[in-house]
């Protein structure tokens, strides 16, 4: 196997972003860049696609794709200016228009010129320099995740995570159980060798890790391993989803997320601003 592959973990928010590229040609992707946020003071920074950045010149690359699972809503998208430094493409599944939709809605803000470059549709393929880049769709946390297959590795998104920490949850608008465990499947039915990178690790107690394969997954995954069915995991998911607070981010992260990673424009004193819609998401779980 040809592929390249190096991971970068932002304990911040759990996210992995990953550079990938063809030792061959020196074309590389980056997979889910991280903008980094203060909430409290309102500023970004680039420290974690910097070191994306030092990477790619590190090993003399040139970007083609910056490639997005899915409009995260944990972090903030980095890339606008990973295109601004370095060039490339950003690429997104087709069904982002749906997450826009809705979205558009929440905010009173709807998207109109949105970043994206190419939007993908499920089985279309794209070329890293030689290598051959597979678009898989895989529904359920969003109505629009993609995961990317490139020769034995497949980069999940929010798909799946590491055994121990299982699935992600499936009830934001557009989410649905019963999708995220057929995708799941899916991506269940590879060669058991296939090697499966994950877009977030959220360690508690041991080191933080993003690789696995579909033989462990499939022997390990607490909430899908072989032998459970579909009518289990989705009622294991929506009760545990029942219990779950809102990401921190996510009032912040989406309303970017959807424009490509872009902040809204900015108004007549040159300055953008974020919207947060007050008592517009659901309660709070008590505790």
């Amino acid at each position: 196997m040809s592929v390249a592959i190096q991971a970068f973990h932002d304990p911040a928010t759990g996210t992995v972003s990953y550079v990938v590229h063809d030792p061959a040609t020196r074309q590389a992707a980056v997979i889910d860049p991280v903008l980094d946020y203060n909430a409290a003071a309102g500023r970004t920074s680039t420290h974690s696609a910097d070191a994306l950045l030092a990477h790619l010149r590190a090993h003399d690359l040139h970007l083609q794709w910056i490639l997005e699972t899915h409009a995260h809503a944990d972090h903030l998208s980095a890339a606008p200016y990973l295109k601004q430094q370095a060039g490339g493409l950003i690429a997104i599944g087709e069904r982002i228009r749906a997450v826009q939709a809705t979205f558009g809605r929440f905010y009173n803000q709807p998207v109109a010129q949105d970043g994206f470059d190419r939007l993908l549709h499920d089985g279309e393929t794209l070329h890293i320099g030689s290598l051959e880049l597979t678009a898989l769709l895989v529904p359920g946390h969003t109505p629009a995740d993609l995961a990317y297959c490139i020769e034995d590795a497949v980069f999940v998104g929010d798909t799946l995570f590491m055994p121990d920490l299982g699935s992600a949850r499936a009830d934001f608008p557009g989410g649905d159980a019963g999708q995220l465990y057929r995708s799941m499947q899916r991506l269940l039915a590879l060669p058991p060798e296939t090697r499966l990178f994950v877009c977030h690790d959220y360690p508690n107690g041991r080191e933080a890790r993003w690789q696995t394969t579909v033989a462990e997954q499939r022997a390990a995954n607490i909430h899908v391993h072989d032998g459970v069915t579909e009518a289990a995991f989705v009622s294991m998911r929506r009760a545990r989803d029942a219990t779950l607070g809102a990401p921190a981010l996510i009032l912040p992260a989406l309303q970017v997320n959807i424009r490509a990673g872009q902040m809204p424009p900015a108004e007549d004193n040159g300055v953008s601003y974020l919207r947060i819609p007050i008592n517009a998401l659901p309660s709070a779980p008590a505790r």
